[in-house]
């Protein structure tokens, strides 16, 4: 192998670093008695300190003295939360305007995860196209295809079916288009083979080629995947890869496709809203703008894929509500409840109950079909899979009738929200908890919402502020790696929170809002930078620990 190809091995595999020691009053000894602690590399300083004074408070309060080595002990079995490399595009394109587009964010793929799932199908999709581009000659000495996944990846991929999506794309299928039958099939029949031709060489690959490797390291990426194709012990061709959140993925050395400029710029709410109030625009009419221009669409061309993704989703949450009963797949033996909930809910004798027992039961319906492996439409990924879904069929034929015209305005300024929050914090779970991915879905549905009640620009930011408030600090913490419990009721949650952050932006003095979105946004942003790497879609904390299957 390459000396290059070690040193990426080498930094993959990396082992922790320490950096330098700092220190403090020890609140259990002299208070001239100081203590040196090192702050392990990747902690942020003040995180550590107000963790080693918790320990100290707790163990005066119980009575329980704690040395100092003991702290520094429990300090240390507290995983540092890895951070960002700053060479990831989803890094550096914070410094500038808003550039995402809706066919880059509402994308359609298997649950029952945006990051563990359809991101790593498309990533492996990506490589096989590389390796039909290879010479005839060095395809001829192919051997054998071959993925790792580390981080998050490798931690939770067995319950999000990583492997099997992995494998998916590496037989040339994507994610839009797979047929959800053939990766439950893989489920069930995990020893098959299947032929891969590359050129004049045909490979046989299995999931004995997708490796699950090392969960800690210095990673890039949380979700961080390597592929190759070898010849023997040769590598022919590697990559890089991580899955960033939201179905997006970047590779090694990416360099983001051209784009033109936005007609109205904009990184921050605050400049969103002064673009519309300033052209006397709705928030939806400006996020048009731009997504004419910087794709380069005619505005029937944007309507017609809003009109696509709206119709899937609600597809799916027909779908997810004519399911029959029965267990969703996995260990965890979880019964699916959308339909029973949706029936009684229809009888409640009580509008209000009514309408937030349907409202509820849209959002399982999406969520349980996210879990079956089914076809789900990220907004903004596949664990929030049934929240926006919900409300698009809630307001159209499920329920309000309002046209397709005011279900569009609100998928606009949906996606704006999503838009925000994925420049200016995350959308992976991996990187922030469930903040980001439940939060942040809340946040659009009530942007959605409102749009399509035609709301003032200050009341959509109201609105989603709100949402996006009462999800601060959330935690991803998956029960046995599988997306659901708490995942499916989460989305039912997430949806009702998304209608109650709505009645109240509506009903409220909208000047008088206290919080604006940005704030809100960059306190998503720090909590995520500050939570305990084991609350981010490792299943080793939280409901994943705490709960016992039997």
């Amino acid at each position: 192998m390459s000396k290059a190809h070690d040193e990426n091995l080498e930094r993959i595999h990396g082992s922790r670093k320490r950096a330098g020691g700092t220190s403090w009053e020890d609140p259990l000894g002299s208070p001239s008695q100081l203590v040196s602690q090192e702050v392990p590399s990747g902690v942020d300083r003040r995180a550590f300190l107000m963790r080693s004074a918790l320990i100290g408070a707790t163990a005066v309060l119980t009575g329980r003295p704690v040395s100092a080595q003991q702290r520094a002990d429990r300090l240390q079995q507290t995983p540092p939360t890895p951070q960002l490399s700053p060479n990831l595009y989803v890094v550096k394109e914070e410094k500038g305007p808003v550039m995402t587009t809706l066919d880059e964010f509402y994308k359609v793929g298997p649950g029952p995860s945006s990051s563990h799932t359809i991101g790593p199908m498309r990533i492996t999709y990506d490589f096989y196209q590389r390796c039909t581009k290879l010479p005839t000659d060095q395809l001829a000495k192919a051997t054998a295809l071959k993925v790792n996944l580390f981080g998050s990846l490798s931690a939770t991929g067995k319950g999000h079916g990583t492997e099997r999506a992995s494998l998916a794309g590496l037989v040339g299928k994507e994610p839009a288009t797979v047929d959800p039958a053939f990766l439950n099939d893989l489920r069930d029949h995990p020893d098959q083979s299947f032929p891969v031709k590359l050129g004049p060489k045909t490979i046989d690959v299995t999931l004995k080629d997708v490796v699950f490797d090392a969960v800690d390291g210095n990673f890039p990426h949380p979700n961080t995947m390597t592929v190759k194709l070898m010849a023997g012990n040769t590598v022919l061709l590697e990559q890089e890869y991580y899955s960033v959140g939201g179905g997006f993925i970047e590779w090694k050395g990416y360099t983001p496709p051209k784009k033109n400029p936005p007609k109205y710029p904009y990184s921050t709410m605050e400049q969103l809203r002064q673009h519309a109030e300033q052209n006397n625009l709705s928030i939806p009419q400006v996020i048009l703008a731009n997504e004419m221009a910087v794709p380069g669409r005619t505005e029937d061309e944007v309507y017609a894929f809003i009109d696509k993704i709206s119709g899937a989703m609600v597809a799916i949450v027909k779908t997810g509500l004519n399911a029959p009963e029965g267990v969703l797949p996995g260990p965890i033996k979880l019964q699916s409840k959308a339909g029973i909930v949706y029936k009684r809910a229809r009888d409640d004798q009580f509008e209000s109950d009514r309408g937030i027992g349907m409202l509820a039961a849209f959002a399982l319906a999406g969520s349980e079909e996210n879990a079956r492996g089914h076809l789900v439409v990220t907004a903004p990924t596949g664990g929030s899979a049934g929240v926006l879904p919900s409300l698009v069929y809630g307001l159209g034929e499920g329920g309000r009738k309002l046209p397709p015209e005011k279900i569009r305005q609100g998928m606009l300024a949906a996606a704006a929200i999503g838009y925000l929050c994925k420049h200016n914090a995350t959308l992976s779970a991996a990187e922030g908890g469930c903040q980001a991915e439940i939060g942040v879905a809340s946040a659009m549905a009530a942007a959605l919402i409102a749009a399509a009640y035609d709301a003032s620009p200050r009341i959509i930011e109201n609105a989603a502020e709100s949402a996006l408030e009462h999800h601060l600090g959330m935690t991803c913490d998956p029960v046995a790696g599988y997306v659901q419990v708490p995942c499916i009721e989460r989305c039912a949650f997430g949806a009702v929170k998304a209608w109650t952050a709505w009645a109240i932006a509506s009903n409220e003095i909208e000047s008088r809002h206290r919080v604006d979105l940005d704030a809100t946004i960059t306190a998503m942003a720090e909590t995520a930078k500050d939570m305990n790497s084991k609350y981010k879609e490792t299943s080793k904390a939280g409901l994943a620990l705490s709960v016992t299957l039997c």
